[in-house]
């Protein structure tokens, strides 16, 4: 068995840290902002540095590639992404980055021979925070995204500018030829930390992670009448927004009949016109729910449209905005991560990922796994979002390992 350096990991982070450092103990780092390229550089200078090949593909996705001993066989990579969202922390994403070239560093320190190339990759604009949507381009590498769709797509801060000139203006863009695919990469990790409280709470060091949940998101809507807040009386009214307000006591009332691992979320409220003086006529609310069994989720859907046509004298309706089944990684990459840290005697459980990643793209496309890392207090996408640098180390070893195996027992 081998480890990696906890020195070099901690170094590591407090170096990409200052990439976007927001000045509260977090990062704003876009994806193909300054920032991002900083990141970008260090990342190139550091795989340079052990003698890694550096190659960039039409999304500028980046891959550092040592070789191995047999000639002719797929690369197996490890990635994720250099970006964040808005005043997020110094770990979601980069972790994964980090942790691969700390796999890739520790390989050529210690001379670790391996007959497969060993590649470490970094995703562009896996967050979606500055050019919606998330996960970009392991969805147009997978072609779950349509490419012409993406490049178009609008800067939230600026609409006069879109993807397609920051990816044109960035020095990472490079070939179509170079992107991740079966034909020449055998398997994906992707090292992360859980961005949720379980494994704390569980005193664990490691999530084995055995899928990403389904999904759905609706958009539920009510309907009433705009009118003057201070002439109107109360028993004329149609406050839409008084009406969404007892749809959403009526959902979590149903939804909490479900099994308790269902999570789901209100995170999006429109209200129109949203003036203190005119009572609401149209409000438009979000419902996210999350399981790994496509029956409860389907039961969430057969909630959401059975809700009363009409509520405090409001029309309502619901509809689809997106969805997506349960994604299961695959279980002998699954059990080189479990036996890596039982062999490495770090703590484990299985777990599962209710958020979104690249891997669940690229699960797709070839055999693929993630390996989770505990967050402080749950904390995630914020600036007080932590993970120890010995626990970070021990993600990266236990991902070492388990590319180790996959190596020997893979062809």
């Amino acid at each position: 068995m081998f480890e990696c350096d906890e020195k070099r990991m901690k170094d590591k982070i407090d170096t990409f840290s200052k990439f976007g450092d927001a000045g509260h103990g977090g990062i704003t780092r876009y994806s193909l902002s300054p920032e991002a390229h900083q990141a970008r550089d260090e990342f190139a200078k550091r795989m340079k540095a052990i003698g890694a090949t550096i190659e960039t593909d039409d999304m500028a996705n980046m891959y550092a590639t040592l070789p191995g001993t047999e000639s002719g066989l797929k690369r197996i990579v490890m990635a994720s992404h250099c970006d964040s969202v808005k005043n997020g922390g110094n770990y979601d994403g980069i972790l994964g980055v980090m942790g691969a070239m700390e796999v890739l560093e520790t390989i050529a320190a210690s001379k670790i021979p391996h007959r497969h190339p060993i590649t470490a990759m970094i995703w562009t604009n896996e967050e979606g925070s500055l050019y919606p949507p998330a996960m970009m381009s392991s969805g147009v590498v997978t072609g779950k995204f349509d490419k012409a769709k993406m490049l178009a797509s609008k800067s939230v801060l600026d609409p006069s500018q879109t993807f397609a000139m920051a990816l044109d203006a960035s020095p990472y863009k490079g070939s179509e030829k170079n992107r991740l695919s079966p034909k020449d990469y055998l398997a994906m990790f992707e090292l992360h930390i859980e961005q949720g409280p379980i494994l704390e709470a569980a005193k664990k060091d490691i999530g084995v992670v055995t899928c990403v949940l389904g999904m759905c998101n609706y958009r539920v809507r009510t309907y009433g009448q705009a009118d003057h807040a201070g002439t109107t009386p109360m028993s004329y009214r149609k406050d839409a927004l008084f009406a969404s307000a007892q749809l959403l006591i009526h959902l979590h009332e149903q939804l909490d009949k479900l099994p308790k691992d269902l999570v789901y979320t209100t995170g999006e409220i429109k209200c129109h016109p949203c003036v203190h003086t005119v009572i609401p006529d149209e409000v438009d609310f979000s419902i996210d729910a999350r399981h790994e069994k496509p029956e409860v989720v389907a039961q969430v859907v057969d909630i959401l449209k059975g809700i009363p046509k009409e509520i405090a004298k409001c029309r309502t309706e619901t509809a689809l905005a997106w969805e997506r089944d349960t994604v299961y990684f695959d279980k002998n990459l699954v059990s080189y991560v479990k036996e890596s840290a039982d062999e490495l005697g770090i703590s484990n459980q299985y777990i599962n990922s209710g958020a979104g990643h690249d891997a669940q793209f690229v699960s797709y496309l070839m055999p693929t796994t993630m390996i989770f890392v505990p967050s402080k207090d749950g904390h995630s996408h914020c600036e007080i979002e932590y993970t120890s640098p010995k626990q970070c180390t021990a993600g990266a070893s236990v991902m070492l390992n388990a590319v180790l195996k996959a190596d020997s027992r893979m062809n």
